[in-house]
């Protein structure tokens, strides 16, 4: 991870860098705001700032905005107390690291803010087939497509070819096609001239030029507008890129590997992905199974995740009992391995006496896991019977509009506000899945946030 400190390098937040670094972080370091945002211009890029509270937090992030650069942002200071930290974090600050440093505390907060912590841990021969399969390609120059349904690990993937790659002491960039929007994308992925757009006062580089001589990873690819997907073509064809704004191309020497949830080939059908790029993009395909088709992995993968989160809330580790792990196994886990990682961390923080027991792990509404089933359902012909009544009843007098905007609503609160989640489950593109939220907003209609759990801090994820 690469972690970009603000701020006096003063014996206490000294003593924050070397314990960062020891916990795998690549460390720069500026002084003032203004040189940390012209530093991200260059380049010279960073998955995390950790910033001086007696900083101007909102004035840095609000300068990195109109250049359009997106860094999260921690917090940390001497002395502070609960209002400048209260203060730090509605300034837009993720996290507040007070000083002086605790190691657990710092390591926490980096795997919580950065997220680099996901190993490849895998039992089942499913998913070891596909480990095989990539680590025979890993080596070589190819483009590698990703696919699977959301939550099955394909970033995690991604990162295991790039850590097996001969690329390795080169930077992993990763950027996420769904979550900026088309009028930013370009100017992220390929960077712009002083002048290019109001706000840009100067160059920025884009993550093309930042990846050089590394792996570039695209994410989510097909929710890609049909005009960067041309440009995105020559650049893999050229190895050239063109900046906003620029008048001559850019040599750049990166490795393409992208994801997608979706079936590009029938996006090609439909007209809204190019079939050119595809053929670019998939020299080589590793489909991920979901954990349904791969039940070996999810003990494995359950005491991984029991481990982390102990260690990250700061609470005794306890084993799962032989019941929960009979109960994991059985269940479906349509939010595959991110679904997984949250009821662990839950029941982590839920559990009492000296096992992991059934009781501790629950869904996203509360329910325990396999919980909630009446006398009445004796079967799952009997459930699915009631479940097809009770829609029906409650569909007769709706409009169709009113039925799609109650089961979009409905699967994005079960999703926990995940727009990307809800709309694989929607079988729809998550532009389509934004306009229509946007229409309901417009009405009034209060939208499901984004929920990210507990951070390992303490405070609330934003």
């Amino acid at each position: 991870m690469r972690l970009l400190v603000v701020g006096r390098l003063s014996g206490q937040l000294a003593s924050a860098v070397k314990m960062a670094m020891a916990h795998g972080a690549k460390v720069q370091h500026v002084e003032r705001g203004d040189q940390a945002t012209e530093q991200l211009r260059r380049g010279q890029g960073a998955d995390l700032l950790m910033v001086d509270y007696r900083i101007d937090i909102a004035a840095l992030i609000a300068a990195n905005e109109a250049e359009r650069i997106h860094v999260p942002v921690v917090a940390c200071g001497v002395d502070a107390g609960a209002a400048e930290a209260a203060a730090a974090i509605k300034a837009g600050a993720k996290e507040f690291i007070p000083l002086p440093p605790d190691a657990d505390l710092i390591a926490a907060v980096l795997a919580a803010v950065a997220d680099d912590d996901r190993p490849m841990i895998s039992a089942d021969p499913a998913m070891k087939a596909v480990i095989g399969l990539a680590d025979q390609v890993a080596r070589s120059e190819a483009s590698i497509l990703i696919t699977g349904e959301s939550g099955v690990g394909k970033e995690v993937m991604a990162r295991y070819l790039h850590q097996n790659s001969k690329r390795a002491e080169r930077a992993f960039i990763s950027v996420n096609c769904a979550a900026i929007p088309d009028n930013l994308l370009e100017s992220e992925l390929f960077g712009h001239e002083k002048g290019a757009f109001t706000g840009a006062v100067a160059r920025r580089i884009g993550k093309f030029e930042e990846a050089d001589g590394g792996t570039l990873l695209l994410d989510e690819i097909s929710e890609m507008d049909a005009r960067l997907q041309a440009k995105l073509l020559r650049a893999i064809q050229e190895r050239v890129i063109d900046r906003v704004g620029g008048s001559k191309p850019v040599p750049v020497n990166i490795r393409i590997i992208a994801t997608s949830n979706r079936d590009l080939a029938r996006a090609v059908s439909e007209g809204t992905f190019r079939e050119d790029l595809l053929y670019r993009l998939n020299v080589v395909n590793l489909r991920l199974p979901s954990l349904r088709e791969r039940p070996g992995d999810i003990a494995v993968l359950a005491d991984h995740f029991v481990r982390k989160y102990a260690a990250a809330n700061g609470v005794p580790p306890r084993p799962l009992s032989p019941e929960a792990h009979r109960a994991l196994v059985s269940h479906r886990w349509n939010g595959n391995v991110r679904d997984l990682e949250n009821a662990m961390h839950r029941a982590v923080l839920l559990a009492v006496g000296p096992e992991i027991d059934v009781e501790a792990i629950r869904l996203p509404d509360g329910q325990p896991l396999g919980g909630g089933i009446s006398p009445y359902d004796s079967g799952p012909a009997g459930r699915a019977a009631q479940t097809a009544d009770t829609l029906s009843r409650a569909a007769v007098g709706q409009t169709v509009a009113q039925m799609e905007k109650t089961l979009i609503l409905d699967t994005l609160s079960h999703c926990l506000g995940n727009r990307t989640h809800a709309a694989t489950i929607l079988g729809i593109s998550i532009r389509t899945l934004r306009n229509k939220l946007n229409e309901y907003a417009d009405e009034g209609t209060a939208i499901p946030a984004p929920q990210s759990g507990i951070a390992a801090s303490g405070y609330a994820a934003a």
